[in-house]
């Protein structure tokens, strides 16, 4: 069995948690590159985005990592491999709502260990991370368009304006509207 369709009683096992499935087949996940077995208790990827193969060895040499939840065959991402997986998953969708259970979710872990494990990795919380890939994009959009600041913070996945500017005043020491017209004057003296 290799990356290939998935049956319909395949499917059903997957979606149903189906423990007696277990041993006869992996599942693995192609927009987030984890694979488990049928009775993990992570949310059904979309029947698409699903491959099946023989077992977890199968789903190695495809690319694949064990998903943190199950444990197929006994086996365990590492804690930095995890935690890449989940900065991954940040830096693609920084624009979309983020929070702890959703990333919990998308990682197959639960959101205490997740929690728990981004701080001892990255030395900051999921949420300091998010902040700070948004912030980044800000600053970029801040110093490369003629957005006005509330497109900039809609643009970062932070609708809510006054927030944005309390979150980056606290983060780069300057409102953003300084700091676009600080950048503003910088290119035109250059410029000139």
């Amino acid at each position: 069995m290799t990356d290939n369709f998935v049956t319909d009683e395949q499917w059903r096992a997957i979606t149903e948690n189906d423990a007696s499935c277990d041993g006869k087949f992996i599942y693995a996940v192609k927009t987030t590159g984890i694979f488990c077995r049928p009775s993990c208790k992570s949310r059904p990827p979309k029947r698409e985005n699903a491959a099946v193969f023989a077992g977890p060895e199968a789903a190695l040499a495809a690319g694949y990592r064990p998903c943190k939840r199950c444990k197929p065959g006994g086996l365990r991402l590492p804690d930095e491999e995890w935690i890449a997986v989940v900065t991954e998953y940040i830096s693609a969708h920084y624009k979309e709502n983020l929070n702890l259970h959703l990333l919990a979710e998308q990682s197959h872990g639960s959101p205490y260990h997740l929690h728990r494990t981004f701080k001892k990795v990255t030395g900051m919380t999921p949420v300091q991370y998010i902040q700070g890939v948004r912030m980044e994009q800000a600053r970029k959009s801040l110093r490369s368009s003629s957005l006005p600041v509330s497109a900039v913070a809609e643009s970062v996945g932070i609708p809510n304006v006054p927030y944005f500017i309390t979150l980056f005043k606290r983060m780069n020491g300057t409102t953003p509207a300084e700091y676009k017209a600080a950048h503003a004057s910088s290119q035109t003296e250059g410029g000139v």
